[in-house]
């Protein structure tokens, strides 16, 4: 059947292949650094040729053979490109520059090819771009053999990805990062995140990744380290299609025979649960206490209820699958009459992976209540085996329609991921007494994300002005669906359930629901300023968020004096005949445990205008200076649970903010430039961090409390930097910044209990850093020419003012002669990064290698405060290889091989404190893996 399916679509794919080439590319402005619309392409010695469209974009289709190509356009300088060699089946892309002529410049005649370089085209936007930019090309993320953008981004400079999701740019935290689609807000599928998870989008949909380092009022204000935007794949001017297909295999991971794992459902695969997990009785139901007939105060049968649930509280072992991930993709454009176009695409992927974690360590410390002792002492400790399974299926679809002056854009994506974990615990708890703990955990969270685009651009007939705008609504939901936790006391008789100990077994169902609405209008005038081009550009937007966010909890009690048996299984507590009922004196039943400070509905509105204006002061210098307007109005609904609290739509943030922002270029040469720029930006708190919220997480214990009184940060940036560019691709780049925060939210760990952390507002910051960034080919000698290197180094230093809160807590828990400083570095901040790859490219005989490698400093994860010591990532170095070969006609297959984390280390935190001994926070063994891959182009 496979091999059927193969051979449809070769043969599909040769039938749709014409003999002409295809001649492509695009006309910039070297004035405005812009596209050029309505200029004329014309191939000398024939009566071919074409213009420009409103995006400067051109297409003509060509017999095999050698050309000279003209470009033109009335008061620019002419360009001629020769030996331009189009062959049948091909595409050739042809990207020139036109700059103003002068009366003493005479036509310039270039005899060089130009060739299509996906990688070039992104150092291309950097180079051309008015704030610092760096970016990531779909060629690197194939390079890498990265399947999603979470596993290539890391290599962008100043960036680094946190549990394999998050981007953090320049070191700064997930709270300092803005996650755009398309350059419109999206919003994220994790609540204790403020960004989006990177490695939810597949690298089969994308077409590039770009980095904004500085600020430009046509930007968010909202961002610190950088603004990140995922641009999906554009429509194709030809027929496509590509099909892929991998797997990956961990040999600690997987084929292991003591995975563990809850119950799975066939429809898991494609992301999302059957609804076996759902929750079987009426949300926010008040289980009360049952009585002696077997019913509780409100008539309800506690046995019926008890009945319903799944009586399956604990893991089970089994073996555990490799990775797989397949995707699909086609594109294509027809012409219509009076040169319009239409076009659509369509794309397709399924990726599984599978994680199994032996002896995954999460444990809580506190420093001694005796100043004179150092070694800090366990309040909880535990250690056991993690089993992960997450799938992932996206699907993108769109259409688009031009005609000579306008083109409209439609496109839906939808993204559906199903995570299941497990773990089997043993540790201890110190809070009272010394107990040892056995714990069982079952987890499933289902997430989908819907985002919908309607864009438009539209281009007057002098191209002096331009008119875009977009319409996104988005739709996220975040299910976590039956999350069980059943803990034992072990004793030297067995096993207890002791809610007073070890605590209760619980369950829980956690819902978010979030609209995400978001409408822009840019407009564009070029225009003359003291005589010299320049281009006015102003808008508006509005953004209106709103999340529902609920939680159910049930505890699961014991009455009777009969002891029933269970012997530490958990699936033994709800069996039929442990269920406590009118006639069993002695058993199990659910009992619910509502609070209100676990449900809540927050709403968020944005409204934005700005102008900006583009112009050259001198021949050489270019400025870009803005002003930016944003209303943040922040209302939440929601109580506490004893009911003191009230908010009912309550606005609990109102701020209007003007955010100026300054970005002046200096071009020494056609290739190399100087940068200065100044912005003032602001960082705000996430729906559930302005909130009266409990949330619980059962893996790592932890409990996050809100913080209705926390309030917005701001910040001051300056940004100098000095990139030079070669003619092959190659660049250099030396970055200097420095940030002022004032209020930065930091996560603080509760004095009393170090398993609650709460945001809160810290005093001022800054933060000053440096990056050096490196690509050039080895081409000095023919041993190498086929070597490149790419490198990229960030040394960042920060320091935050502490509260007096926290300065007093920490002067109060200094141990005997320690010095307290009132500053400490900011939580989050990396003090460096370290990105490095090896490339080889024979691209004659279709082989690709690369050697990546990439590091962060030691960074401050947990803020403690009085007793809690903080807690600090540990350096993760990170080293994989990528082997690609390609061959078939046209080398439209390939096949790629790779090796990740050829160190074999360990992600850990460590606590640490005065004159004690590092201790443990968090570990986790990630083995090797190896992936092989098949892809198909044509």
């Amino acid at each position: 059947m496979k091999f059927n399916f193969l051979f449809f679509l070769l043969l599909f794919s040769g039938l749709g292949i014409a003999q002409d080439g295809i001649l492509r590319g695009t006309v910039s402005d070297g004035e405005l650094n812009d596209v050029l619309p309505f200029a004329d392409v014309k191939i000398l010695n024939t009566t071919k040729g074409t213009s420009t469209d409103f995006d400067g974009n051109y297409q003509l289709n060509l017999e095999p053979g050698i050309y000279t190509i003209s470009f033109s356009f009335v008061g620019y300088q002419s360009i001629n490109i020769s030996d331009v060699e189009v062959k049948a089946n091909h595409t050739k892309t042809v990207n020139v520059t036109l700059n103003l002529s002068s009366d003493s410049l005479d036509e310039v005649i270039i005899t060089t090819t130009a060739k299509r370089n996906t990688e070039q085209s992104v150092l291309n936007l950097q180079k051309s771009s008015s704030v610092v930019m760096d970016g990531l090309s779909a060629e690197s993320m194939e390079k890498a053999g990265a399947s999603n953008v979470a596993s290539a981004v890391k290599r962008v400079p100043g960036v680094s990805i946190q549990g394999g999701k998050f981007v953090y740019v320049r070191g700064l935290g997930d709270r300092y990062t803005k996650s755009l689609l398309n350059g419109v807000d999206i919003p994220g599928l994790d609540p204790d995140k403020n960004t989006v998870q990177m490695d939810i989008f597949p690298s089969n949909m994308i077409q590039n990744v770009l980095v904004s380092k500085t600020a430009s009022a046509d930007l968010p204000a909202d961002f610190t380290g950088g603004v990140v935007d995922i641009n999906l794949r554009d429509f194709s001017a030809k027929e496509e299609y590509s099909i892929s297909f991998g797997s990956s295999f961990n040999p600690t991971m997987h084929f292991n025979g003591d995975f563990v794992k809850g119950e799975t459902e066939v429809t898991d695969f494609f992301g999302f649960d059957n609804g076996s997990r759902d929750l079987p009785i009426s949300p926010n139901l008040d289980i009360p206490a049952a009585v002696g007939n077997g019913t509780n105060a409100n008539g309800v049968n506690i046995a019926d209820v008890t009945r319903s649930f799944n009586p399956n509280l604990g893991p089970l072992r089994s073996t555990s699958d490799a990775d797989f991930n397949l995707s699909f993709s086609t594109a294509n454009q027809f012409s219509l009459e009076n040169n319009r176009k239409i076009g659509y695409q369509a794309a397709f992927a399924l990726r599984n992976t599978v994680e199994y974690f032996e002896d995954f360590e999460q444990n809580f410390f506190f420093k001694p209540a005796e100043t004179e002792q150092f070694q800090i002492i366990p309040n909880r400790t535990q250690i056991g085996d993690v089993g992960i399974r997450n799938n992932l299926m996206s699907a993108l679809g769109g259409v688009s329609y031009q005609t000579e002056q306008s083109k409209y854009k439609f496109n839906i994506i939808h993204l559906q991921n199903a995570e299941s974990k497990a773990g089997l615990f043993t540790g201890r708890t110190l809070i009272l007494d010394d107990i040892e703990v056995k714990r069982d955990n079952i987890e499933y969270s289902e997430r989908a994300l819907t985002n919908l685009l309607f864009e438009g651009k539209h281009t007057s007939k002098d191209a002096n002005w331009i008119t875009e705008w977009k319409v996104s609504p988005s739709f996220s939901k975040v299910e976590d669906k039956d999350v069980r936790v059943t803990p034992f006391e072990v004793t030297n008789q067995g096993f207890s359930i002791r809610p007073s100990t070890a605590g209760a077994p619980q369950r829980i169902w956690r819902n978010l629901e979030e609209v995400n609405m978001v409408g822009k209008l840019d407009f564009t005038k070029k225009h003359n300023l003291f005589n010299r081009q320049a281009k006015l550009k102003f808008g508006a937007a509005y953004i209106y968020k709103e999340r529902d966010f609920s939680i159910d909890q049930y505890l699961i009690s014991f009455r009777g004096s009969n002891a029933v048996p269970v012997n530490g299984n958990s699936n033994n507590i709800l069996i039929e005949d442990n269920i406590w009922s009118a006639d069993n004196d002695g058993g199990f039943f659910i009992q619910g445990n509502f609070q209100p400070a676990n449900t809540f509905n927050s709403s968020a509105q944005i409204r934005a205008a700005y102008a900006m204006e583009e112009f050259k002061i001198t021949e050489k210098l270019k400025s870009i200076v803005g002003l930016r307007f944003e209303q943040y109005v922040l209302n939440y609904t929601g109580q506490n649970n004893q009911g003191d609290i009230v908010l009912n739509d309550e606005e609990v943030i109102n701020d209007a903010n003007l955010y100026p922002s300054a970005n002046f270029i200096y071009e020494y040469s056609d290739n190399s430039n100087f940068r200065l720029s100044y912005s003032n930006t602001t960082a705000r708190p996430s729906f559930k961090e302005a909130s009266i919220a409990q949330i619980f997480d059962p893996l790592t214990n932890l409990t996050f409390v809100g913080n209705i009184d926390v309030e917005p940060s701001f910040i001051q940036n300056f940004d100098v930097r000095y990139e030079r560019y070669s003619q092959t691709g190659g660049m250099i780049a030396l970055s200097g910044f420095y940030k002022d925060f004032t209020d930065p939210i930091e996560m603080v760990a509760f004095p009393t209990r170090p398993t609650n952390i709460e945001p809160r507002n810290v005093g001022s910051a800054r933060v000053l850093g440096v990056e050096v960034e490196l690509r050039q080919k080895l081409d000095f000698t023919p041993a190498l020419e086929k070597f490149s290197v790419n490198m990229n180094v960030s040394l960042i230093d920060s320091d935050v003012e502490m509260d007096p809160r926290e300065f007093e807590s920490r002067q109060l828990a200094a141990r005997d002669g320690q010095t307290i400083d009132d500053t400490r570095e900011l939580q989050g901040q990396s003090p460096f990064l370290i990105n490095f790859s090896l490339n080889y490219d024979d691209f004659d005989n279709g082989w690709q290698s690369g050697l990546f490698y990439n590091v962060q400093g030691e960074t401050l994860e947990v803020v403690g405060i009085r007793n809690v010591p903080d807690v600090y990532t540990q350096p993760f170095h990170n080293l994989s290889f990528q082997l690609t070969k390609t061959f078939g006609e046209n080398n439209n297959s390939s096949i790629n091989f790779g090796i990740s984390n050829l160190l074999n280390d360990t992600i850990r935190s460590y606590y640490k404190s005065f004159n004690s001994e590092s201790e443990i926070f968090s570990k986790r063994k990630i083995g090797q893996a190896f992936s092989v891959g098949y892809s198909l182009k044509f």
